[in-house]
């Protein structure tokens, strides 16, 4: 299990490898090609650009020339600017307004939190969309037009991770609050789920932004992937915490709020973290145990008890009759179905034992409320009742007591010291 993360990582950036791997086949065929045409004499033939084009189009219609940059091209460029401007705050203001209005109708709110998420992202693209096309109108240096292609290939890698990630935090927020509403135990590990997410969906884009460069993206890949081996090896109790973690997430054995026992320690649940799930003991003091630990030790959840098993053993004097004790057996026996408490599907009251010096019997049975402080109160109040009834039927509870019989000279000598009456 401790290595399974280093294999989930070396393959995750594998498959990421191989999807980077085929913008390399189809870089490198055109590439070749390129070589082909300037081997053979013909003049290479760049990659359509569907803006430049388009702005080109433009342009011939409105009949200014395709070549430097005339007052025309620096107000058709303040004129796209504008527009783009005005159609950003249009599609923010009203066209996402009137999509609010549609889904505050439905009864579930991952809608309305993902049209707000998604206002800005495409707010920003627009606006981005549009300086773009802007600066297409003006006719750039090669070292002007390089930069260009730089700066706009990372400003759409960031409006796209922007609109992704806050796709995915919206999704990942209202599975959190479901899971917090059902008091599943989930619901713990979801901020760091959305963070291993989050980050997963960074690493992907950037990836693929640096490939989009021309960076050499495999080999880093290659590289990263031996280090993860080596971060597992080297970081083996630190992984067994974290899939500890997922092991309680899953099995859910307790939830946060519940009083519980862990191997030694007894505590209510405070936290449940990737590395350590908290107890705050009796005492007041709080305990941290490794997932790992929680994982691997048994887990005794008497929040969960349906009921609280009460077991006592009273002792009466052998000095007391039988057919006042079988009087106390029967009171008791309709005291405890009698009270509301007491849960009736388990109630004995039975004269056992002969003891050393009492005579003993034995009580058991459960409170229907399993919470601790309603069990002590229904416990008080059982004995005061029973302690009532003792006393009513002139009996006397038993404590330790031991009698000493002297005989022969041990006798005689006890009866010569012993003073007059």
């Amino acid at each position: 299990m401790r290595l399974s993360f280093a294999f989930l990582t070396c393959l995750l950036f594998s498959l990421i490898g191989h999807a980077l791997h085929a913008q390399d086949v189809t870089a490198e065929a055109a590439n070749q090609a390129a070589a082909a045409a300037v081997a053979s004499g013909a003049a290479p033939k760049a990659a359509p650009d569907f803006v430049e084009h388009l702005v080109d189009l433009s342009l011939a219609l409105f009949g200014v020339k395709n070549a430097g940059n005339t007052w025309q091209h620096w107000a058709i460029a303040g004129l796209i600017t504008v527009i783009f401007y005005v159609l950003r705050k249009v599609v923010a203001n009203f066209v996402f307004g009137f999509i609010r209005r549609l889904t505050a109708r439905t009864e579930t709110t991952l809608d309305d939190e993902l049209i707000v998420a998604w206002q800005k992202p495409v707010a920003a693209f627009i606006a981005v969309l549009g300086a773009i096309i802007a600066i297409k109108v003006l006719k750039l240096s090669p070292e002007a037009d390089g930069a260009f292609v730089y700066l706009k290939t990372i400003a759409l890698a960031v409006v796209g991770l922007w609109f992704f990630i806050n796709t995915v935090s919206s999704i990942l927020d209202h599975l959190h609050e479901a899971a917090t509403a059902k008091g599943a135990a989930v619901a713990a590990f979801m901020p760091w789920i959305k963070k291993t997410v989050i980050a997963l969906f960074l690493i992907f884009g950037v990836l693929i932004a640096a490939q989009s460069l021309g960076a050499d993206v495999k080999a880093f890949l290659a590289g990263l992937g031996i280090g993860g081996l080596a971060f597992a090896l080297a970081a083996q109790d630190t992984l067994a915490n974290v899939f500890g973690s997922v092991v309680v997430a899953v099995d859910q054995p307790f939830r946060i709020g519940e009083f519980v026992q862990i191997g030694a320690h007894q505590g209510t649940v405070e936290d449940i973290g990737l590395r350590s799930t908290k107890l705050r003991t009796v005492q007041r003091s709080l305990i941290a145990i490794p997932n790992k630990t929680v994982a691997a030790d048994a887990i005794n959840n008497f929040s969960r008890m349906p009921q609280r098993r009460v077991d006592q053993t009273i002792g009466l004097t052998y000095s007391s009759k039988s057919h006042q004790i079988e009087g106390l057996l029967e009171e008791i026996r309709s005291l405890l179905k009698n009270d509301p408490a007491v849960h009736q599907e388990f109630v004995t009251v039975n004269f056992l034992n002969y003891g050393a010096f009492s005579l003993d019997i034995q009580i058991t049975y459960f409170a229907a409320d399993p919470d601790v402080r309603k069990t002590f109160d229904l416990r008080e109040r059982i004995n005061l009742s029973i302690m009532r009834m003792v006393e009513a039927r002139g009996l006397n509870f038993a404590f330790p007591t031991q009698t000493i019989e002297f005989s022969g000279a041990i006798a005689e000598r006890m009866a010569a010291v012993r003073p007059p009456a």
